[in-house]
């Protein structure tokens, strides 16, 4: 299988998002440089090393200072963000293991009160960190031989971090030799991790079940997003509110983490140009999961 870009650079590499990316990177053929705050390899739930991660250099960086990673920028044809994804899913692991069903759900939905204790240090490892990041990758010069636009692929729930996106594309107006894609996932699983397998399957029927009604038929979704931002308008750009998120994970069908990862390799193409917001469906269009119609370069929420 042909490499679709040689060397990329994946932003939190050992977490649950980044891992996959890494991972399906390789396969394709890719070099791949990871950097995080521990510099630490990537390990599997039992704490192994997996015989892909010995492929991925490591490196120990502080995202919000780029000369902690300055000098790998220049040599790559991408960067992936996938970081604000990593304080998620600590909280998630630990429901998991202390047997929290209860803390969990109200994590995947968005209702958990923990994470609103924590929602600066979410906002500082998502947005905060992706834009200095953007800012680091398009003011580096590229090395001899990368000629392709370079894509930074931000990864980021649908519904959350829409100020950071909006910042992004403006960063990226100045800069026509790169791209932004911003990959919009709802909930994302791992289909050997049992706890999550039902409720994903739960939402997968529940999304198609939204998908197969008429517009006129008032859903579940629509009728939840509307009380969320008409009924208790708490929401903000950057902190949608419990129903909001409720109504997305309704209506928008969960995402496999390694097909989340093909889908992102997917879009580094240079031959596909996929550009702005992509949601579940369009990562479905992305690899392969359905025939014809338009690129798939715009979200479907």
């Amino acid at each position: 299988m042909s490499a679709i870009a040689q060397k990329i650079l994946v932003v939190g590499g050992n977490g649950f998002v980044g891992s996959a990316v890494c991972k399906a990177a390789l396969a394709r053929g890719m070099g791949v440089t990871s950097v995080s705050s521990s510099g630490m390899p990537y390990r599997t739930p039992k704490g192994h090393t997996p015989d892909w991660a010995e492929k991925v250099e490591w490196r120990k960086a502080d995202a919000m200072n780029p000369d902690t990673y300055a000098d790998i920028l220049p040599g790559v044809n991408a960067v992936v963000h996938t970081i604000g994804t990593l304080l998620d899913n600590t909280q998630r692991n630990k429901q998991f293991h202390d047997k929290d069903f209860v803390g969990l759900l109200k994590s995947i939905t968005g209702i958990s009160p923990v994470e609103a204790r924590h929602l600066g240090a979410y906002e500082k490892l998502n947005r905060d960190t992706a834009i200095r990041m953007c800012e680091a990758f398009t003011a580096s010069k590229p090395t001899q031989g990368i000629t392709h636009v370079r894509p930074f692929v931000y990864v980021s729930a649908e519904d959350f971090h829409r100020p950071a996106i909006s910042k992004i594309d403006e960063i990226m107006k100045d800069h026509p030799q790169y791209r932004a894609v911003h990959v919009r996932p709802s909930m994302i699983y791992d289909p050997e991790t049992r706890p999550m397998t039902i409720p994903a399957n739960l939402f997968t029927f529940s999304a198609w079940m939204h998908a197969a009604m008429p517009s006129f038929v008032p859903m579940p979704a629509s009728i939840v997003r509307w009380l969320g931002t008409s009924v208790f308008p708490k929401a903000t750009e950057q902190t949608p509110s419990a129903l909001v998120s409720m109504a997305t994970l309704l209506s928008v069908p969960p995402i496999r983490v390694d097909h989340l990862a093909e889908a992102i390799c997917v879009s580094l193409d240079p031959a596909k140009n996929v550009r702005g917001p992509v949601g579940v469906r369009a990562m479905r269009e992305l690899i392969g999961w359905s025939k014809g119609g338009p690129t798939p370069t715009s979200s479907d929420s």
